[in-house]
């Protein structure tokens, strides 16, 4: 080790005789592991919260106009008087619990839980390229959460214009009760979100170029780390183009421009705006919205290709391919973005263009499951709850994305759009499975985090009673989408023609409920354990990477002394080569010994 380096040590093992306060260790702490805690309990509550409005329309839409007492508790004389929940309200509850799930949930749950633990650990740096800018990250991600929730409580009601927020709906604050404060309230919290997640992303790019270990080179690094390092490229090319249409949007509402307006009449009253498009806003929100996607998903592909090789015990199928088609899916998910809008009056020639570029994105999807698959082909599977919950997104990816294919075509998409077979498709594709791979890294790293295990038993009924619950509400809504209903209407009962569909509704209700219930088990699973859990030794699932080399108690700076050295690739088990069915990536390569081709 160098001088320099060795200094680098010897400073850091000064750090620790500093003695931390509760404010430095647990709120304002600059340790990228307690970050990445503060992310990941931070995200839970909030699912929490975008779960149980999704119960609460679920109820409204299976039993409509029934008065429900928890109705009323919940939302008030004002929203639900005498317990029968009114309609705008539905609408406000369907807008932020897909605020909440997409950005706060999944988003920064996932990429500002794993990114944070897993790129100092697995590419052997002492913290984050810049452990003050990840605080701050982090802190505008929690204000940005408070403002969100805090705007349920405005007199108005939050805002109610779909979580897409098109205008003019969401531009006029006197067009409903929804756009009113409720609405500015939403675009502050947004514009404070993506600040968060530009300086998370520049963060995790930057640490993954200039702080790898020596022998860590860019074909040694685990498969997570390559879909943090992209996830983190998409979010920094794609969310600024959000933060200028929500900008714009706050100077249409606020300030008299008119940017996304042009020729409206309210009540017979004719406003004066004028030249603007509501369109150019579509436009500026799918920018984002498509790579969104993948933003959301590619963290829980690497999560789950990491955790598929160490409980397959065999190394990972096609490495570089995955990285190919990691880049490929970032490259493309920038071009895609027009098939949100087959029916906003777009040149059919370009719809055949958007279509062209979206159905190209189904060969590198198509390459990641099929080497999933091809890793667990005759391996020796441990099926832990990680393993089934990584089996489960592999299987819930690959049936949400075959409805992409019709919804990616764009005369196909004319008769399924807006309707639930859109919301079957992306629930499936991004949110069930973005949610299993969360679940997958969580059980697998949850020792790493807090130094102890969680209830395995209690892992596997969260798992089946999860996996069942999801199918049974996902599954029945492409049937009821193809038949014609269409979504966000807070009632199907007023057209004749859907009456057949409410027993549908009410099955997918009760298993939405069951399987909300059910996640009470993971809850008291994962705070119990934090607390009571069995203690974790240093390496309990034998894995090969980097994060299993550090000691079970967490010092700041990783590893005491000197940073290990990488001498292998990350995915080196059953080497016919060594005895142990794992070989760590710091220990050297024997005289004589193949690489293994990857």
């Amino acid at each position: 080790m160098s001088a320099e380096g060795h200094d680098h040590a010897h400073d850091h093992e000064h750090e620790h005789h500093h003695k931390e306060t509760f404010i430095t260790k647990y709120i304002f702490s600059i340790d990228h592991k307690m970050i990445a805690k503060q992310y990941l309990i931070t995200g839970i509550i909030m699912g929490v919260i975008g779960i149980s409005m999704s119960l609460l329309f679920r109820m409204q839409l299976a039993w409509p106009e029934e008065s429900f007492k928890i109705f009323n508790v919940l939302l008030g004389d004002k929203f639900a008087p005498e317990g029968v929940m009114a309609n705008d309200v539905y609408l406000a509850l369907v807008t932020i619990h897909g605020t909440i799930m997409v950005f706060f949930v999944l988003t920064a749950g996932l990429s500002g839980t794993f990114s944070n633990l897993l790129i100092p650990l697995q590419i052997g740096a002492r913290d984050m390229a810049s452990g003050f800018m990840n605080m701050i990250s982090y802190w505008l991600f929690f204000i940005s959460a408070v403002i969100m929730l805090f705007s349920l409580f405005v007199e108005s009601g939050p805002a109610s214009s779909g979580w897409t927020i098109y205008p003019p709906l969401s531009a006029l604050p006197q067009a409903i009760p929804g756009s009113g404060t409720g609405m500015t309230l939403w675009l502050v919290s947004m514009a404070i979100f993506i600040a968060s997640s530009l300086m998370g992303s520049l963060n995790y790019i930057v640490t993954v170029i200039n702080l790898r270990t020596k022998g860590m080179s860019m074909t040694r690094l685990p498969l997570t780390i390559w879909t943090f390092f992209v996830t983190a490229i998409i979010g920094v090319i794609s969310f600024p183009v959000l933060l200028s249409a929500a900008l714009l949007l706050i100077f249409d509402r606020s300030f008299g421009t008119s940017f996304f307006l042009s020729d409206i009449y309210i009540a017979g009253e004719v406003l004066h705006y004028q030249g603007g498009s509501p369109v150019l806003f579509e436009h500026l929100f799918w920018f984002l919205g498509h790579p969104e996607v993948y933003i959301v998903i590619l963290p829980a592909m690497g999560l789950v290709s990491e955790i598929m090789a160490t409980n397959s015990r065999k190394p990972i199928f096609g490495y570089r391919a995955m990285i190919m088609s990691v880049l490929a899916i970032a490259f493309l998910s920038t071009i895609v973005w027009g098939h949100h809008m087959f029916i906003s009056g777009m040149n059919p020639f370009l719809g055949s263009v958007f279509t062209f570029t979206t159905l190209l994105i189904a060969i590198p999807s198509a390459v990641k499951a099929f080497n999933w698959i091809t890793t667990l082909w005759k391996g020796n599977l441990q099926l832990n709850p990680a393993m089934l919950f990584s089996i489960g997104m592999v299987s819930t990816f690959i049936t949400g994305g075959l409805t992409g294919i019709i919804l990616g075509d764009s005369t196909l998409d004319i008769n399924v759009h807006d309707t639930y077979f859109v919301i079957a498709h992306f629930h499936l594709v991004m949110g069930i499975s973005a949610l299993y791979g969360m679940f997958a890294g969580i059980y697998h790293w949850f020792p790493k985090m807090f130094g102890r295990m969680l209830n395995k038993n209690l892992g596997y009924v969260h798992f089946w009673i999860t996996a069942v619950c999801a199918y049974g509400v996902f599954f029945p809504m492409h049937f009821i989408g193809l038949a014609g209903l269409p979504r966000r209407y807070y009632t199907n009962t007023n057209f004749p023609l859907f009456d057949d569909l409410q027993n549908v509704n009410v099955l997918i209700t009760v298993f939405a409920l069951v399987g909300g219930v059910f996640q009470l088990i993971f809850l008291y699973n994962f705070f119990s354990s934090i607390f009571y859990g069995k203690k974790a030794v240093q390496n309990p699932w034998r894995s090969t990477t980097l994060e299993w080399t550090t000691p079970v108690e967490h010092i700041h700076g990783n590893w005491p002394g000197e940073i290990p050295e990488v001498h292998r690739w990350a995915y080196d088990y059953s080497n016919p080569e060594h005895e142990d069915d794992f070989v760590p990536q710091t220990v050297p390569m024997k005289p004589g010994e193949s690489v293994l081709h990857h």
